[in-house]
């Protein structure tokens, strides 16, 4: 299983590879206030989607802190003293003829 999760990962990136050196124009991408920057597609895609997935985690932020905080409300909640805890229940004495 770890071969063809291997040779997966390999055709990803040969597929990406082939994918930059063959979008190795340049473009232009036009800002506000006539700010222009000019530079490779795959430099400009690469861009776009780190940026994306910076906002995404930044969305994500509150959701998690506020679920990590009930999480461990509710651990510090759960525990109980070793003095209240159940004893244990033995087992019954068996007769030696048996």
């Amino acid at each position: 299983m770890r071969f063809f999760v291997w040779l997966f990962r390999a055709f990803v990136f040969f597929a990406l590879f082939a994918f930059s050196l063959n979008n190795q124009q340049t473009v232009t991408v036009h800002w506000f206030f006539g700010y222009v920057w000019n530079a490779p597609l795959v430099i400009v895609v690469l861009a776009a989607f780190a940026a994306g997935t910076v906002v995404g985690v930044l969305a994500m932020t509150p959701n998690w802190w506020r679920q990590r905080r009930r999480a461990t409300r509710r651990i510090e909640g759960a525990t109980t003293p070793a003095a209240a805890a159940p004893t244990p229940v033995s087992a019954p004495d068996i007769p030696d003829g048996i």
